[in-house]
């Protein structure tokens, strides 16, 4: 027998054991010792199987360290079949997570138990595949169509309860995996329950598949598992058999596997895991963050203060008037409003964390105990400094002293203080509550135990924290800044904002770049524009048409106007037909004659000056390795996972491809298109993004 699976006689029934710490992923070893012990049983003469995880879990899912490589016999859908074929009953006991191939052994067998507190569900979409055992044909037929086809394409979680509701189980019991297994395989055997194998369930019904899988593929805005998943599910209830129903998902599972989304959905599984894994951070220990102060209680401030108070962190929150204070804890109050309302906590827990939790003053002398402070004040470098000189006045020595700013030389800011080592950037994203990305910058001085305490802290604030060297912008916001500014090109060259918005959307964004202007403030950027003009290279284009309609007060959603013209209550909005006329007057005026651009060619240039940026951003150093772009892209801006970022997006293009488009653009304009420096190297080596990755 292997080790990953224990054998043992208890009566009549066979109990297989799965113990593959630490999660009893169905790696080959766990494979074989399942096939292995149905075969033992049947020999053995037992008459039934119970088959349990040891430690904190059934099977919760694939072994990840397989992914990408050749599978090895047995494989699950033939093991799953072969479970559900034998002649002994088979019951699953569940605890812990079922997920994905752990789900689809449970349905595999003839009876499934669990105790209250356990979780299923069918996850594979998230990776770009689909449930490939099984998983599209059985559970339909314990659950339905519909209820089926949700957990399918969604991915999601469901609980024991849930379960019990839609049939995917049979029993909830309190107690120890084993022992109730065990329990519910003899009361099965004492009356004769029969052999109930899910493939031999009549079909489901069926639905309007082509009605769901278009409404599928729109809500997950062009990714294809889960519409392909529909199409494994509507295998299930039109194939002329369960069998023909298995090959059909086999198929489809074989056509995710070989794409190019799937690839980006790996990337993005296992970089989100690496992102926060430095080397300078072995043996690092952080400091002890017991509380926390936030400087400023805007939307940014108090976003702030609202994750630390959701991960347990006493807040003391600054602000300059009285007035400014009960707006600041009204936003405060009015987030965790939000987080009570969708059942994240108690009401018992709000009243702790408005009350006891929080602290609003408007001295800085109430900041005299807190482990670290950040601050989020206006965007202005005399401000921060001011800010920052009062930090170092009022906190006790070792507090940790971080800035939020989203272009400034944070040197610049640490030089404001006795103690640049205990300065940091820590760069939220807005709503700080809900956005999962930490930009965590390293300014100069900073000591390693305060870029670890960034770390700690990001992680407890269950964010994705990326390390950023420092430049204007840092890593997003710098990148973000060249692929707009290419936006704006293409539509002073005479493409719109409108078809430049639809075309991102389409390739799979939540929104456009001027859609998304408007969104955060057009008066934000027109800022940093203004910042930034006096050290402007002469040779740079400079498209008028954004600072025309920032002087004429039009900002965006605050406004009312802005690209877009918004109306108080309706969702989006609509075009802004005085746009043309500045663009018009912005072409004119800079001798512009327009001309039209294909969809094709927009998205290119766009992604293109993405790839060129980014390329620059870890040829300098700013981000240590391309996966820190792809994580800083997928959770802080919007693109699409799918893809796994615009590095791994352009490894799955073609880097040669790209860098040809790049220099073509270049003879139009050689100062915005000069190629990376690093793409040119990586072409010439016929190396990918990805080699970085992994030290190549």
């Amino acid at each position: 027998m292997s080790e990953a699976i224990a054998y043992e006689r208890v009566g009549d029934i066979a109990v297989l054991k799965a113990q593959n710490p630490p999660v009893n992923a169905l790696g080959v070893d766990v494979r074989k010792g399942l096939l292995a012990g149905i075969e033992r049983a049947e020999q053995d003469g037992a008459k039934a199987v119970l088959i349990y995880g040891e430690g904190k879990t059934y099977f919760a899912g694939a072994d990840i360290r397989e992914f990408g490589k050749p599978p090895q016999e047995p494989w699950l859908p033939g093991l799953c079949s072969r479970i559900e074929a034998t002649p002994l009953i088979v019951v699953s006991a569940m605890h812990g997570t079922a997920l994905g191939g752990g789900l689809e052994v449970a349905l595999a067998s003839h009876y499934r138990i669990a105790v209250p507190s356990a979780k299923m569900g069918l996850p594979e979409v998230n990776l770009g595949i689909l449930p490939g055992a099984g998983g599209t044909q059985r559970l339909p037929r314990v659950a339905g169509t519909e209820a089926a086809l949700e957990m399918i394409t969604t991915g999601r979680h469901i609980s024991a309860a849930e379960a019990l509701e839609k049939g995917i189980i049979d029993r909830i019991e309190e107690g120890e995996p084993r022992e109730i297994g065990l329990a519910y395989a003899q009361e099965l055997l004492e009356q004769g329950a029969p052999r109930r194998a899910v493939g031999e369930m009549p079909a489901p019904e069926a639905v309007d598949f082509d009605a769901v899988y278009d409404a599928t593929l729109k809500k997950g805005r062009g990714q294809l598992s889960p519409a392909v998943a529909v199409r494994a599910v509507q295998a299930a209830a039109e194939a002329e058999s369960f069998e023909a129903g298995l090959k059909r998902e086999r198929e489809l599972f074989m056509e995710l596997m070989d794409s190019d989304q799937r690839q980006g959905l790996i990337h993005a599984f296992f970089s989100e895991r690496a992102v926060s894994k430095l080397p300078e951070l072995d043996g690092v220990a952080p400091r002890d963050v017991a509380s926390m102060g936030v400087i400023g209680g805007g939307t940014m401030g108090a976003g702030i203060a609202t994750a630390a108070l959701l991960a347990g962190l006493p807040v003391v929150l600054i602000e300059m008037t009285d007035e400014a204070v009960a707006a600041a804890r009204g936003r405060i109050e009015g987030n965790l409003k939000g987080a009570l309302k969708r059942g994240k906590i108690s009401q018992a827990q709000y009243d702790q964390l408005t009350g006891e939790a929080l602290t609003v003053a408007t001295d800085y002398a109430a900041l005299s105990e807190v482990d670290l402070v950040v601050e989020a004040v206006f965007e202005d470098m005399g401000v921060k400094r001011e800010v920052f000189g009062k930090l170092d006045a009022h906190c006790k020595p070792g507090a940790v002293l971080a800035t939020n700013t989203s272009y400034l030389d944070v040197d610049e800011i640490a030089a404001a203080t006795s103690r640049p080592q205990d300065v940091i950037g820590l760069h939220f994203f807005s709503p700080a509550h809900v956005m999962k990305l930490l930009e965590v910058v390293v300014a100069e001085k900073t000591a390693p135990e305060v870029l670890a305490t960034g770390f700690a802290l990001g992680k407890r604030l269950k964010k994705v924290a990326v390390r950023s060297g420092i430049c204007d912008g840092f890593i997003g916001n710098r990148i973000m800044n060249a692929y707009r500014r290419a936006a704006e090109y293409v539509v002073l060259d005479g493409a719109s904002p409108y078809q430049v918005d639809k075309v991102v959307t389409g390739f799979g964004f939540p929104m456009g770049p001027f859609a998304m202007g408007d969104l955060a403030g057009l008066d934000i950027n027109w800022a940093a524009r203004k910042r930034r003009a006096p050290t402007r290279d002469p040779r740079e284009r400079v498209p008028r048409f954004y600072e025309m309609l920032c002087e004429g007060g039009d900002f965006g959603q605050k406004t009312g106007k802005g690209f877009y013209v918004y109306e108080e209550g309706k969702r989006g909005g609509v075009p802004n037909p005085h746009v043309a006329e500045l663009i018009a007057k912005d072409q004119e005026q800079q001798g512009v004659t327009p001309r039209e651009f294909s969809d094709a060619e927009v998205l290119r240039r766009y992604m293109c000056a993405m790839v060129n940026e980014a390329a620059k951003v870890v040829g300098e150093g700013i981000a240590r390795r391309p996966l820190d772009v792809d994580m800083v892209m997928l959770f802080g801006y919007g693109f699409p996972r799918f893809w796994g970022g615009p590095l791994k997006w352009a490894d799955l293009q073609g880097l040669d491809g790209i860098l040809a488009d790049i220099r073509s653009y270049a003879a139009e304009d050689d100062f915005f298109w000069q190629p990376a420096p690093l793409l040119e190297q990586l072409v010439a080596e016929s190396k990918s993004f990805d080699s970085l990755n992994k030290g190549g």
